[in-house]
């Protein structure tokens, strides 16, 4: 499956609240949490071999669509983009002696302009898959997928749900083709059809979750870790994720760029800032161990 950005994502179907949940009431980015930043330093091995026209500037120039809590969001009280990603990118920033320089776009415009020079490079929960690295060279740094989540002491297989109540956000994948056809398959084994229950923000599914008005619910990967973050008490995983594909940053075809940011964020992951940072945010589960060029799968 593809994620950010597929058809039914390209107009941020994923957008909603942090994801903040209390036991009664849905919540909204107004509750956004306060995440440190970890600590990075420049390393001149590396920040030596950024393209000289970028390091004149002293800043990448990152095209970014939001919101998408929690990569990619703003802050309520300071207006700044925040999340995951960004942290991640400033860290890369950091490590090459640059500053990260958001810029708001549409999904579908990122990558044109990369292409046309507006931007560096996009970050935006992208996946890197074979249709899209035609246009655009891809630096891999995370995998998303599908990820299910329960209430805590209780039991939802994600592959036998059959008879359940499940939360899904309404045009996403999980809800125009994963559960369908997972009730498509109890039918036909003589089973319970799943009740989907779609609701028009992910928070509001979450939330469903948390005060048992569902038996699970459906989303892609980072959105259930962060809301299972949020409510430890209440939710938990259930299941392993799925459908795992790579996110990647986009950059210019054939771009001197590309290996600088490769080299730089495989420097946080071996050095333990990437899984940091990755911690902080609850999103642990799809951190990977190796950057490379152009990892689209199949």
């Amino acid at each position: 499956m593809d994620f950010r950005g597929r058809a039914l994502r390209a107009a941020c179907v994923l957008a909603g609240g942090a994801l903040v949940l209390s036991a009664c009431t849905s919540t909204t980015e107004t509750d956004s949490p306060k995440v440190d930043k970890v600590e990075v330093a420049k390393v001149d091995a590396i920040a030596a071999k950024v393209p000289a026209d970028v390091a004149s500037s002293g800043k990448l120039t990152v095209g970014v669509n939001i919101p998408y809590a929690p990569n990619e969001y703003k802050d309520p009280n300071s207006g700044k983009i925040v999340g995951f990603d960004v942290d991640l990118m400033d860290a890369v920033a950091k490590v090459l002696g640059l500053s990260a320089d958001y810029k708001e776009s549409d999904f579908e415009k990122i990558i044109p302009a990369i292409e046309a020079g507006t931007y560096n490079l996009g970050m935006s929960s992208m996946t890197d898959n074979a249709e899209r690295e035609k246009t655009a060279d891809f630096v891999t740094y995370f995998n998303a997928g599908s990820q299910w989540a329960q209430q805590k002491g209780k039991t939802v297989d994600p592959n036998n749900a059959c008879g359940k109540r499940v939360a899904v956000q309404r045009t996403t994948v999980q809800d125009t083709d994963e559960i369908p056809a997972k009730s498509a398959a109890c039918v036909a084994a003589g089973k319970p059809e799943i009740t989907k229950v779609a609701y028009d923000e992910q928070s509001a599914a979450a939330t469903a979750l948390v005060n048992g008005q569902v038996d699970a619910m459906s989303a892609d990967s980072p959105v259930t870790a962060y809301a299972i973050k949020q409510n430890q008490s209440t939710i938990e995983a259930a299941g392993q994720l799925f459908d795992a594909a790579p996110y990647g940053w986009p950059v210019k075809k054939g771009s001197a760029l590309a290996p600088v940011l490769r080299e730089a964020v495989q420097y946080l992951m071996d050095n333990g800032q990437y899984r940091k940072i990755t911690e902080n945010w609850g999103v642990q589960e799809g951190a990977i161990t190796k950057s490379v060029i152009n990892g689209a799968q199949g």
